[in-house]
C-alpha cells in the first residue's frame, strides 16, 4: 500500500515537472519527463509494483533465490574444474602433436605451410603464381621497423 502511494506521489510531482517545462516551451523534454513519470504508475497498475512487494518480503522467495544461486555456483565451479583439467591434459598433447606433426620450431621464422599453394587454386590455371613470401611482407616489415619493432 505504502509502495502504490510512493509511486503515484513520484509520478505526480514528475508530470509536476514536465507542466513546469512545457511552460519554458521545452515541448520534447517535457513530453521525455513526463514519459519517465508515467512509468511508477504503470508499474502499479499492472500489478508489477505488488509482485516486487511480496516477492521482497517473503522468506521462500528469498530460499528460492539461495537455491538458485547454489545451483549457479555448482555449475560455474564445476565449468572451471572442467576448462583447467581440459587445459592441462590439452596443453601437453597439444604440445607433443605439434613435435610429431613435423611444424617448424617456435623460434624459426619459416611458415609451416607453403604460401604458394592456396594462391595458385584461386587465381586460375593460367596464370603465375604469387611472389616469393619474403615479397610480400616487405611492407610489414619497413612498418615494424619504423615503429623500431
Amino acid at each position: 500500500m505504502i509502495a502504490e502511494t510512493v509511486c503515484s506521489a513520484v509520478s505526480a510531482a514528475g508530470l509536476g515537472i514536465a507542466v513546469v517545462t512545457a511552460y519554458r516551451r521545452r515541448f520534447l523534454s517535457a513530453a521525455r519527463i513526463a514519459a519517465y513519470a508515467l512509468v511508477p504508475v504503470g508499474l502499479v497498475l499492472t500489478g508489477v509494483v505488488g509482485w516486487l512487494a511480496h516477492t521482497a518480503f517473503s522468506p521462500a522467495a528469498w530460499a528460492g533465490f539461495g537455491v538458485l544461486a547454489a545451483a549457479w555456483l555448482l555449475f560455474a565451479g564445476t565449468r572451471a574444474v572442467e576448462r583447467r583439467r581440459a587445459a592441462a591434459q590439452g596443453g601437453a598433447a597439444a604440445d607433443a602433436g605439434a613435435i610429431r606433426a613435423g611444424t617448424t620450431a617456435p623460434a624459426s621464422s619459416t611458415p609451416a605451410l607453403r604460401q604458394g599453394q592456396g594462391r595458385s587454386r584461386r587465381q586460375g590455371q593460367g596464370q603465375a603464381a604469387s611472389p616469393a613470401s619474403g615479397d610480400d611482407f616487405s611492407d610489414i616489415e619497413a612498418i615494424l621497423k619504423k615503429h623500431g619493432i
